[in-house]
């Protein structure tokens, strides 16, 4: 991987997901990678996202949830600004993306990032500079119920 790397949400959700192994197997490994290389970016928007979903769907604790902050502080961490508003807003004009994943876009730009870890966006396009690419392309899903014929 070897490149500055911004972390969307959905890989520090899954990094917490027990019912999705195969998934959560997969985020742990991207977040350890990144992590040990020094090449791992968040976002306070990302952050704000991972507690809510956290709190709310995980069922973390408070607790639990203080010591994940503890390690994802680790990471560098980009504060958003209103600079990086107004470049998502440019983002969403030109592209077919939430003003949320815009955001995550744009936060990616302007950290210097070259790969957005998401599984959210269309892996394989680039925004300004930045290649989006799917953690979970070809992990198998076996917590998943089989579809009804």
């Amino acid at each position: 991987m070897a490149v500055r790397s911004f972390i969307d949400t959905n890989v520090l959700v899954y990094a917490q997901a027990s019912d999705v192994p195969d998934k959560q197997r997969a985020a742990l490994d991207l977040l350890k990678e990144l992590y040990e290389q020094g090449l791992g970016v968040l976002s306070t928007q990302v952050l704000q996202e991972f507690c809510n979903v956290a709190l709310k769907k995980l069922k973390l604790s408070e607790r639990d949830l203080r010591s994940q902050l503890d390690l994802y502080e680790q990471f560098e961490v980009v504060q958003v600004t209103p600079t990086i508003i107004r470049a998502a807003l440019d983002v969403r004009q030109t592209r077919s993306v939430s003003f949320f994943d815009a955001m995550v876009l744009a936060s990616a730009h302007t950290a210097g990032c070259s790969v957005l870890w998401t599984e959210d966006m269309n892996a394989g396009e680039e925004v300004n500079g930045v290649r989006i690419s799917n953690p979970f392309t070809g992990v198998e899903l076996v917590a998943q119920k089989p579809t009804k014929s």
